[in-house]
């Protein structure tokens, strides 16, 4: 049986997965918070059910984006297409350089599948762990990958 104790403390190492998981989706403040407790709780109500067989931020990434997405398809919380102006002036107010905002506007204009596996694969993810936190084949996040590289590499040519 697993403990709460075990699980904050899981969730305390981890924390910054949250909060990545939901600035990719979100721009809203409001539903930022909204996510993280939905996040918080889904998380909880399935801890009991985690083995191990992944490692926990694995399967906390895993849990994220299943929320955010579920959040993003009820109609009554319908999320706006990120607007291009507001993300520049995010990324500015931000103080990030010329090519990491180019990037990060860039890669919020992909779709949201990719958009994940890029940044799952920025911070890190090798395509195995990509794959199962995204639901895709081994071959296919590698193909997907790919893909998403030669995308962002044409954008970031016309930005």
């Amino acid at each position: 049986m697993r403990s709460q104790k075990e699980f904050t403390e899981l969730i305390d190492q981890n924390r910054g997965i949250i909060y990545k998981v939901i600035r990719l989706y979100v721009r809203n403040e409001e539903d930022e918070r909204d996510l993280f407790q939905e996040i918080l709780f889904q998380a909880w109500r399935s801890f009991p059910n985690f083995k191990g067989d992944s490692k926990f931020s694995t399967w906390l990434y895993r849990v994220g984006l299943n929320t955010v997405l579920t959040f993003k398809r009820r109609p009554q919380l319908v999320v706006p297409h990120d607007d291009l102006a507001q993300i520049k002036s995010d990324v500015i107010e931000k103080n990030l350089n010329e090519e990491a905002e180019a990037l990060y506007i860039a890669i919020h204009e992909l779709n949201d599948i990719d958009r994940m596996i890029v940044t799952l694969h920025l911070e890190g993810y090798e395509n195995e762990e990509i794959a199962e936190i995204s639901g895709l084949t081994k071959n296919n996040t590698a193909v997907k990958l790919h893909r998403i590289k030669e995308i962002l590499s044409k954008k970031l040519k016309t930005m």
